[in-house]
């Protein structure tokens, strides 16, 4: 069977969460958000059929959100996934309602962004589906910022992806959102729910949250100011604020200690560079050096960073040397101070070492020095 296009990301022994796409998007909705949520879970993030890498043959005129909720379990099936929290955007949060109305077996949690129990009926929908199939969907493409973001904010990757989208697979989610309305199930679901509205979203205003909310039992609201229909890509941090609170997970102390110690800059290129491949080291580092070890109030950062450059030097390592001479620094060590720390070096590593290593610290000294 051919599967959704998907990406992910995390440690392969994580809790498992899924995210879901708006109508016109790419997983590249959640570039800003994925990558941290992967710290604490395996993170798959998938396209709509004919949107991104996914093929438009997976579904067809006259579909239904329940097809898309379809190819998502067997996507789930097919990693091997059984239960998973689900996240989703727009029509991505319209495919996770269905899975805890219909499957909620399969759910361990449920947040629901930008969305609805229903789209506004079946007329808008069809006059668009018509439209795409009639014109494709440039003319939509040119307006998207409109439809999706306030005023002066864009992201081209995803309005690249919104006009290569093929416009049959697109009219047919239209046809799937024309057909939905969940309003007369909501108070049957039962797995942990999370609404988070965009207060200047105008294609699924507050009120639709607000309606699932108080519909849903125990089900928690969030309103974004400043935020319109795609809050994932306009304001990251608020979104993942919302879902790290609602899915029970806290950035690891190790996280927090390592942005504290190497920099924000540095751990986010990190997180960045991320791949499936490098997950488990990553989460790895964060859990045992940086909360363990560097946790450890037996010594102080300023001495850990002492015996850091040492260890380095020692090794070689003069890459990560230049990485912990600022962290050194920002451990509150003065320049004289590390450099009396790779004199000590030069008797017991040897000269050469500590050549390399002043080399190394003065380059970045100077750096830090320069306006």
């Amino acid at each position: 069977m051919t599967l959704l296009n998907h990406h992910t990301e995390g440690p392969v022994t994580a809790p498992p969460l899924l995210l879901g796409p708006s109508l016109g998007t790419s997983y590249a909705l959640w570039d800003e958000v994925a990558p941290e949520l992967s710290i604490t879970h395996r993170v798959v993030r998938w396209d709509l059929p004919g949107h991104g890498g996914s093929r438009a043959g997976l579904v067809r005129a006259g579909a239904t959100v329940g097809d898309l909720a379809g190819l998502v379990l067997a996507l789930a099936d097919s990693l091997g996934i059984e239960r998973f929290a689900y996240a989703g955007v727009s029509l991505g949060g319209a495919v996770g309602l269905h899975l805890a109305v219909h499957h909620p077996e399969r759910l361990t949690s449920l947040a629901v962004i930008c969305s609805s129990a229903h789209f506004n009926g079946a007329g808008p929908w069809e006059e668009r589906a018509a439209l795409v199939r009639r014109e494709g969907l440039a003319g939509l493409a040119d307006h998207a910022d409109a439809r999706w973001f306030t005023g002066g904010f864009t992201v081209p990757r995803l309005v690249r992806d919104h006009r290569d989208a093929d416009p049959e697979a697109y009219a047919a989610c239209c046809d799937a959102l024309a057909a939905f309305d969940l309003r007369d199930r909501l108070d049957g679901i039962t797995v942990p729910t999370l609404l988070v509205a965009g207060r200047e979203d105008p294609a699924t205003p507050p009120a639709h949250l607000r309606e699932i909310a108080d519909a849903v039992p125990g089900a928690t609201l969030v309103e974004l100011p400043g935020a319109s229909h795609l809050a994932p890509a306009q304001c990251p941090q608020a979104v993942l604020t919302a879902l790290r609170a609602h899915l029970g997970h806290k950035a690891p102390r190790g996280m927090a200690v390592r942005r504290e110690v190497l920099g924000d800059a540095h751990v986010d290129r990190a997180q960045t560079r991320q791949t499936p491949f490098t997950a488990r080291f990553q989460d790895f580092i964060s859990r045992y050096a940086w909360g363990e070890i560097w946790t450890d109030p037996t010594l102080s950062r300023r001495e850990r960073s002492m015996v850091t450059l040492t260890a380095l030097v020692a090794h070689g390592h003069y890459d990560e040397l230049a990485l912990h001479v600022r962290a050194a620094r920002r451990n509150g060590l003065t320049p004289e101070e590390i450099g009396a720390v790779l004199l000590q070096t030069a008797v017991y590593c040897g000269v050469p070492a500590a050549n390399s290593a002043f080399a190394t610290a003065q380059r970045v000294l100077a750096e830090e020095d320069t306006p």
